[in-house]
């Protein structure tokens, strides 16, 4: 799972806990609970009754999940919820085509899977400036339209055949 998926799973799975000791009334998770507004203890009510409507495996895997997220170091921890509000925050589409690749990164075979995290860490441990340049290349790539981008790949095509 990606972390951006495991984050969100994790913060989930953090309310739900929160919502299932609030139900229980004993706690500090109770009294959080009755101070929220009500349109937030709504909302986590909603993601209780989601969450148990998933299959057993579904909930096992969330709760597999939490436990790696409770597990990491408190810095690690707000890394993770930092990327979570990072993902929140992009327009729903952004958000679709994240969670499409995520599936796609899950189907691979666990080789190719590696191959593509150390793909991954060679970048962030690349060049600051080649780092930069890769990122301002991704944002202009991201802002083009599709003909645009197909124009691109067949100058690159072209490029590469002379």
């Amino acid at each position: 799972m990606s972390r951006r998926l495991l984050a969100k799973a994790a913060f989930g799975l953090l309310l739900l806990s929160s919502w299932g000791y609030a139900q229980s009334g004993t706690g500090e998770a109770s009294v959080r609970f009755q101070n929220l507004p009500e349109e937030q203890k709504e909302a986590l009510r909603q993601r209780w009754r989601d969450f148990k409507a998933l299959s057993p495996e579904e909930q096992a895997r969330i709760r597999e999940n939490f436990r790696r997220y409770r597990a990491l170091s408190s810095e690690e921890r707000a890394r993770v919820l930092e990327n979570l509000h990072a993902f929140e925050s992009l327009p729903k589409q952004a958000q679709a085509e994240l969670k499409a690749e995520a599936r796609t990164f899950e189907q691979l075979s666990p080789e190719a899977q590696a191959e593509v995290r150390q793909r991954f860490e060679d970048f962030l441990r690349a060049n600051p400036d080649r780092r930069e340049q890769l990122i301002k290349n991704l944002q202009r790539w991201r802002a083009m339209s599709r003909e645009e981008r197909e124009e691109m790949r067949e100058r690159l095509r072209e490029r590469r055949n002379h």
